[in-house]
């Protein structure tokens, strides 16, 4: 059969015997305590961080997206705003949108003939009413449809872009510029821009 062995403080009677514990064995406890608090702790803060599969691809939640300038008008043309930041977004919460809202504020209607994105990574649809038009990508990668829709004083529509921070692969992390260009009979073409900063 094994001894136990007992501990005695100096001074004492001995009239208390406890099981030693060597000295590392009471800190050998507290250590993985500690430890077991700290690496629940990481995990309920990855937890937090991941996107919720249920709701739209949208930035985090911990990222506010920041609205852009002050509307940007071109004839009648008219956009609630010229820019807009998505903050930072992370490829593998998938694709992100966001809608410029448009409304013709001139005093005759508007053709808008084409839209159209400058790289491959982001699609744009023209939406007045309940009607979706395009989806619509970057010239040279297939053919750049007509949009051809009047768009009449007053009436409002908006653009819905999506863009797939995913695209270009991990040559695609870091800062982003994007511009949605839409043509159209007025003066010149308005340009809706956005921007990003892309994580893995």
């Amino acid at each position: 059969m094994a001894k136990t062995q007992t501990a005695t403080s100096p001074g004492s009677n001995n009239n208390s015997i406890e099981p030693a514990t060597a000295a590392t064995g009471g800190s050998n406890k507290k250590f993985l305590i500690a430890a077991a608090i700290v690496v629940a702790g990481i995990g309920a803060m990855v937890l937090a961080g991941m996107p919720d599969k249920t709701k739209p691809s949208q930035a985090p939640d911990s990222v506010q997206a920041r609205p852009g300038p002050a509307p940007m008008t071109r004839g009648g043309l008219s956009s609630s705003e010229s820019r807009f930041d998505f903050g930072s977004i992370s490829m593998a919460a998938g694709k992100v949108s966001h809608r410029f809202f448009l409304a013709n504020r001139g005093e005759a209607p508007i053709m808008i003939k084409k839209l159209y994105t400058s790289c491959m990574c982001t699609t744009a649809e023209f939406v007045k009413g309940i009607r979706r038009f395009g989806p619509f990508g970057m010239p040279g990668h297939g053919d750049i449809a007509s949009v051809n829709q009047s768009f009449v004083p007053g009436e409002r529509g908006y653009v819905e872009v999506v863009f797939d921070p995913a695209a270009h692969g991990p040559a695609g992390v870091g800062p982003i510029e994007r511009v949605v260009t839409i043509e159209s009979d007025a003066q010149a073409p308005l340009q809706l821009a956005f921007s990003a900063y892309v994580t893995p």
